[in-house]
């Protein structure tokens, strides 16, 4: 396959070495070309790492089980397990003739030998916290039962233990052969079992991902990070493009093959580009309005309310998300499960009522400080939106426009009236109450503090029975909206422009590539 190498003007130095490295003659090897927007923080999964380095990483190492497109968790390099009756112990039975990067056969031993590595405080892994002392559950043994079967034993059951180990964050706690490190314990490399395995790491310019010839793939359907993975071309390059309209410039001239997060504004300059294909995929992240519940102001729930019930929801996402979202307010995103018909009871536009509400607390025009950013067009878009619907029943609101990493300061500390704000995506329904919910005084980034909703959400994380925990995120919604601590707008969409070329590119629901089963035609 052919392509010429045009230069361009707006690619940074790095970014255009990369891409010119990585333009293939005649006869080369297939390689695809698609754009981080910030390099990677090391190739040692679920330790110091970010999304970017999740994304990577997911091409080269597997863990036992993974997330399904429907965020139910499937087998990957355990072939089946079964749960005690006790719900404490999982007995893994592992897939035969599963190969490391450097051609050694996965046993037992070497799930033992990586999940006592997670586990160590040395390795700094980011998941540990669950399993300690305040978390989920403790581990307390971990045996190789024989060559192909090992079982893991908890101090309590818990519904979050398979999702725990299958989160992207956590590095899908992933099988490891021991030269992954060195004699001393420090990291060296990643020997995983991934379709692909780690190629060079040029900082600041790329990252490559090889073909992995000696892959065992799965025989179900692609589905999430698991099902068949098989690599359909020789080589991935994650080339490093801080700047957005480099990145444009790129797939436009044939530099670049996929770039993902897609801006709305992008998005629609290129609808129109007929050597492009889009993918638009609804994403669990989630867009919303916070209200600091401590705020001499704000603590009264009849202003809250009173604010819900100003906006006009949909207006609101058909204009910042340009079709692309549908509006929602629940906590738990429409792409879940357990997102129903409960979920789909929220807030409707009622200006007289809002009208009442203010009456009745005795607002008389305060101003109201909203922080928002501009980082993600969407969010300040949807905060001038909220301002202005607000104006018509008397609410005051005055906008500040911070950078995201001051915005994330003020947000972890608490420090703010409202604030416009973006979620990343959870793929257990617990997680996605737990991320808005706890106790402030402990943890201030926290929107909601409610003692008994707490306890559901506890709840929630014991049992495995799908209708009891339906029944508890039921009832955490209805006093969710009862509370209004926050107003959730609606849940993101994941936009990827992709040259014509690629072939099988799928998105789903967590907002993160794969790279396995996508080829390039002339």
């Amino acid at each position: 396959m052919m392509r010429s190498v045009r230069r361009f003007p707006l690619l940074l130095t790095g970014a255009l070495i990369a891409l010119l490295a990585g333009s293939p003659g005649a006869g080369a090897e297939t390689l695809l070309r698609t754009r981080l927007n910030a390099d990677i923080r090391s190739t040692d999964p679920g330790t110091n790492r970010d999304a970017n380095t999740d994304g990577v990483m997911a091409h080269v190492v597997e863990g036992l089980v993974a997330f399904r497109d429907d965020t139910s968790v499937g087998p990957m390099l355990a072939e089946s397990w079964t749960i005690s009756d006790d719900g404490k112990s999982y007995t893994f039975k592992l897939r035969p003739g599963v190969k490391f990067h450097n051609g050694a056969t996965m046993s037992a031993d070497d799930v033992v030998w990586s999940l006592k590595r997670w586990l160590d405080p040395a390795t700094q892994w980011r998941c540990l916290s669950e399993f300690g002392p305040n978390g989920i559950a403790r581990i307390e043994k971990i045996d190789a039962i024989d060559a192909q079967t090992v079982t893991v034993t908890l101090d309590q059951p818990t519904a979050l233990f398979l999702p725990t180990l299958a989160r992207p964050d956590c590095g899908q706690t992933a099988i490891l052969h021991r030269d992954s490190v060195g004699a001393d314990g420090k990291w060296i490399a990643p020997i995983g079992t991934g379709p692909f395995k780690l190629g060079e790491w040029k900082r600041g310019q790329y990252v490559d991902v090889i073909k992995f010839d000696g892959y065992a793939a799965r025989n179900e359907p692609r589905t999430g990070l698991t099902g068949a993975k098989a690599a359909a071309v020789d080589r991935v390059r994650f080339n490093v493009i801080p700047d957005s309209a480099a990145a444009k410039a790129g797939l436009l001239s044939g530099d670049l093959d996929v770039i993902m997060s897609l801006s709305i504004p992008d998005m629609g300059d290129l609808k129109t580009r007929p050597e492009v294909q889009l993918s638009i995929t609804p994403s669990l992240s989630m867009t919303g309005i916070l209200f600091q519940t401590r705020d001499p102001l704000l603590k009264d729930v009849r202003i809250r309310r009173a604010l819900a019930l100003a906006l006009d929801m949909p207006q609101i996402v058909d204009v910042v998300m340009e079709g692309t979202a549908r509006a929602n307010n629940s906590a738990l995103p429409i792409g879940s499960p357990f997102h129903g018909g409960v979920q789909a009871q929220g807030y409707k536009q009622d200006l007289a009522e809002a009208k009442k509400l203010l009456a009745a607390a005795g607002y008389r025009g305060q101003p109201i400080k909203l922080i928002t950013n501009k980082r993600y067009s969407f969010v300040f878009d949807a905060a001038v939106l909220a301002q202005e619907m607000a104006r018509a029943v008397g609410v005051n609101i005055e906008l500040e426009v911070l950078d995201w990493a001051a915005q994330l300061d003020r947000y972890n500390r608490g420090d703010y009236q409202a604030m416009a704000f973006i979620y990343s995506a959870r793929l257990d329904p617990s997680l996605s109450f737990e991320m808005v919910m706890g106790p402030k005084a402990s943890q201030p980034r926290k929107v909601w503090d409610n003692a008994e909703a707490q306890e559901m959400l506890r709840q929630s994380m014991l049992t495995s029975d799908p209708a009891k925990r339906q029944a508890l995120f039921d009832e955490m919604h209805r006093r969710f909206i009862a509370d209004v601590p926050m107003i959730v707008l609606f849940n993101g969409s994941e936009l990827t422009a992709l040259r014509k070329s690629v072939k099988g590119y799928a998105g789903w629901l967590y907002p993160q590539a794969r790279f396995w089963g996508v080829s390039l035609q002339p």
